[in-house]
């Protein structure tokens, strides 16, 4: 009787760890956030794996893996913050380019927007909300994007600064900014659809942003063989056309 309630109390004590190895921690930058969700939905029917999104900016995910971060997957806005990953060891193989994004300029003031960013110079525009370049891929772009069309000494004034795309939106929403730099991946969410209006940068204006994905290498047992089909999924063909569904070339 005694043996029979021991192994009772050992199978309770393995099966929540059973459930925990199956929650794949996957870091994602803030411009993926929404799609990330569509990705983690599908691979839940396919694999049956939960996946548990983290979303910041994607320096501030670098340096906390860089802490030890428990993360099993890391969804870079570029190709620099993986790299780096690697060379220091963390992750299990060389990044890869999982999509390519798009960098938009989203409104709610009734004014036209254009590719060349002309149209901030409007009076309306007051504020303009962009991602720290120091943190955020999409930042440095946006920077380029004025650089090039010399406007950017212009509209420094109006800039105010976000630590994340998430926080950008967050400022436009709520009518703390006028205009945002922003990803497309964002404004096709269906939950933005019909807020304000966007229109494209002109992709010559920026260096093509390229993101990148890792397995980090704190994944383990469960984890990692999770995080691997993950990675996996990624590249198949219906994870190919969610993200083009979201904008991501």
């Amino acid at each position: 009787m005694k043996s029979a309630r021991l192994q009772f109390i050992v199978l309770c004590l393995c099966l929540p760890m059973a459930g925990i190895g199956q929650n794949l921690r996957v870091a994602v930058a803030a411009n993926a956030q929404f799609v990330a969700e569509k990705l983690a939905q599908a691979f839940k029917k396919q694999a049956g794996v939960e996946a548990q999104l983290i979303v910041s900016s994607s320096g501030k995910l670098t340096t906390q893996i860089e802490q030890g971060a428990p993360f099993d997957v890391f969804l870079s806005a570029d190709m620099k913050y993986p790299e780096e990953l690697y060379q220091k060891k963390l992750t299990t193989g060389a990044p890869k380019i999982y999509a390519y994004g798009a960098l938009v300029l989203w409104t709610k003031a009734n004014v036209i927007l254009n590719q060349n960013l002309s149209g901030l110079n409007n009076a309306a525009i007051k504020k303009i909300a962009i991602a720290n370049p120091k943190l955020a891929p999409y930042g440095t772009a946006a920077e380029e994007a004025m650089q090039k069309t010399n406007t950017f000494a212009i509209l420094k004034p109006k800039l105010v600064y976000g630590e994340s795309i998430a926080q950008v939106n967050q400022y436009l929403l709520t009518g703390a900014v006028d205009a945002a730099f922003t990803a497309k991946s964002i404004v096709l969410d269906p939950a933005q659809k019909g807020i304000g209006r966007w229109t494209e940068v002109d992709s010559k204006l920026y260096q093509p942003i390229a993101q990148g994905v890792v397995v980090l290498k704190a994944s383990k047992g469960q984890n990692l063989a999770a995080a691997n089909q993950f990675y996996q999924f990624l590249f198949s063909a219906q994870a190919k056309q969610i993200f083009k569904a979201y904008g991501y070339r």
